[in-house]
């Protein structure tokens, strides 16, 4: 591995019955997790007219009227779900907000469910357009994520020492997040270095536990290597880039690295991705895990919970969040 390139990994042997080659394969992980806390994943599951099929959908939906698509506005939804228009979110607050528009979805929970009716935070049904096949498309699609998450999640316990199922264990009612993302074309290339410049997406970490990536042909992704280095993470037909949020820095008291990261928008060219972020319970705690601390290497966290950790962050992020905080 080197600090100029972000390693690719076969996740196929985590679906069979080879111990051995699991071992491998969780033994790469854990080493990418621990030098950039990113990677790109091949071997999986999803199929590449899973990818068309989304990547269409996401056009024919960025593509409608705004006022189309504000009758699912995110900032009129309780519970983060819908869409976002563009400079909504500032994931950088030291620059502008961000060149880009979003949908984001989530479980489904229909009105009369115990935490619905109990308000419990981001917990409700999702606000989808009236497309066509994009509610079972996108549906369809959140189920499968999620259960390839959950793979990789089981490595990773291996590598921490925990038990294999640990995750799954607090998988059980998730709050993870399926997006899809619209960076419209620039004209002219921005200067990075102007604390004005406007970017695709400002550089952050991610605020959860995994995320898993499928970026179209356009790239502009970067990741920041141990150096401080931007390096181009490109696109890699049929892989996923995964990275590592900050509660799995946090479960793993840094072993583990949540990675800054940025997207460049492309001159001349639109860009979609479609990130999908593998999120615990709502009352998940989150605190150092057995192995991962001792006298000298002190717990550098106080423990927190899933759902706390989401609202705090997402409050530092969208205006609407703090507004109704």
């Amino acid at each position: 591995m080197t600090l100029n390139s972000l390693p690719i990994i076969d996740i196929a042997p985590l679906y069979a019955d080879d111990l051995a080659r699991r071992d491998e394969v969780a033994a790469r992980i854990d080493d990418a997790c621990q030098q950039w806390g990113f990677f790109y994943i091949k071997g999986h599951p999803i199929t590449a007219e899973r990818f068309d099929a989304l990547l269409a959908a996401a056009r024919t939906f960025f593509a409608l009227p705004l006022e189309e698509k504000l009758k699912i506005d995110i900032t009129q939804s309780r519970h983060h779900r819908g869409y976002g228009a563009v400079a909504t979110e500032q994931l950088d607050p030291t620059r502008p907000s961000d060149l880009k528009e979003t949908f984001d979805m989530g479980r489904h929970l229909a009105a009369d469910h115990p935490d619905v009716i109990a308000g419990k935070p981001l917990h409700g049904s999702n606000n989808h357009p009236a497309l066509p096949g994009w509610q079972t498309l996108l549906e369809t699609h959140y189920a499968d994520m999620s259960a390839l998450a959950r793979t990789l999640l089981r490595a990773i316990a291996s590598t921490l020492g925990i038990e294999r199922d640990f995750f799954d264990q607090r998988f059980g009612a998730p709050i993870s997040v399926f997006r899809m993302i619209h960076y419209p074309p620039v004209n002219d290339a921005p200067d990075h270095d102007r604390p004005d410049a406007q970017q695709g997406a400002g550089a952050h970490t991610d605020y959860g536990c995994i995320t898993l990536l499928y970026q179209d042909s356009a790239g502009g992704l970067q990741v920041q290597n141990r150096r401080g280095e931007w390096i181009d993470a490109p696109p890699i037909p049929g892989t996923f880039v995964v990275n590592l949020g900050d509660m799995m820095a946090r479960w793993s008291n840094d072993r583990y690295r949540s990675t800054p990261h940025r997207v460049v928008s492309p001159r001349n060219v639109d860009r979609y991705s479609m990130p999908f972020f593998a999120e615990p319970d709502f009352d998940t705690e989150i605190k150092a895990l057995p192995g991962c601390f001792d006298a000298d290497n002190p717990i550098r966290y106080p423990p927190t919970t899933a759902g706390e950790w989401l609202l705090s962050r997402f409050a530092a992020t969208y205006a609407h969040r703090r507004e109704s905080a």
